[in-house]
């Protein structure tokens, strides 16, 4: 399914020229970008245990795509959940990470709203918005929810299961309600917990806009731990939590609930005003 590094970035260059050739000014900026080597340090191959969540930011300006593809590829997680995602956003993220990288991702859409404004498309069929969880194993069982109250703009998580360093896992990943709208986040962490519950092996991925010891996140520390070694719900502002947005607030989060976590690691990037969040989970 993957190729190694070196290997992976030629064949990315040649990806790279042929689809300049076949779709010439049709393509994003006249043609697909061409390949970069990745940094000297990139994951050589998808990496078993590795999930991730990262908020890609729409809107947010355009022509971003590639450069979000790279940072995957980066650390070619196992399983990833973005979050303001539009499906043509995805799909042709997913189409650089195959055809440039070499990576190949399934896809399950977890859309709250029909946006023309945030996605494109034409007015009466508008582009797909909300969650996308990518997984190199197959995923099962997919279940989008919409919250009963979205705040200001609707809302909602998306689950499946899949295999996540070799043993089958729920995934779930969400966006909660903007971060002046705690009472309506209250409701919807009551929701997702319900349901977080029902499952001895869970991974919760996503943008909860509330810092750690915000009271509406409590029913979901109470069933699970974040894989921020120092970000407890009793940290506060300014503490030991590492910042994963440009305003330097802890807004992401990998809930893990009956599986433990080795590494946690946050990498600012230029295409978001969220940083990529990525962890290597216990294979034990």
């Amino acid at each position: 399914m993957v190729l190694r590094k070196g290997a992976r970035w030629a064949a990315g260059v040649m990806a790279a020229v042929c689809m300049v050739l076949l779709l010439g000014p049709s393509a994003p900026s006249g043609g697909l970008p061409l390949a970069r080597p990745l940094p000297f340090d990139a994951a050589e191959e998808v990496v078993p245990g590795r999930v991730g969540t990262w908020n890609i930011c729409n809107p947010c300006g355009g022509g971003h795509n590639f450069g979000r593809a790279t940072e995957i590829a980066t650390y070619a997680p196992q399983v990833i959940g973005l979050q303001e995602a539009c499906v043509r956003d995805v799909e042709q993220i997913r189409r650089y990470l195959e055809e440039v990288y070499g990576l190949v991702y399934r896809v399950a859409y977890g859309s709250v709203l029909r946006n023309w404004n945030r996605c494109g498309g034409l007015p009466w069929r508008p582009g797909g918005f909300g969650q996308a969880i990518l997984s190199a194993a197959p995923m099962t069982d997919r279940v989008s929810v919409e919250y009963p109250d979205g705040g200001s703009e609707a809302r909602g998580y998306l689950s499946v299961t899949t295999l996540v360093g070799g043993r089958p896992v729920r995934v779930f990943n969400t966006h909660l309600a903007e971060r002046r709208q705690a009472p309506v986040r209250a409701g919807q962490v009551k929701v997702l917990a319900a349901e977080v519950a029902r499952h001895d092996h869970a991974i919760v991925l996503g943008d909860f806009n509330a810092v750690s010891h915000a009271p509406e996140l409590g029913p979901m520390w109470a069933l699970a731990t974040d894989t921020d070694p120092g970000c407890r719900p009793s940290t506060a502002t300014g503490g030991t939590c590492t910042a994963t947005t440009d305003w330097n607030s802890k807004f992401d989060y990998v809930f893990l609930r009956g599986i433990t976590a080795r590494t946690h690691r946050v990498r600012p990037s230029p295409y978001s005003d969220h940083h990529v969040l990525f962890t290597d989970l216990d294979r034990g």
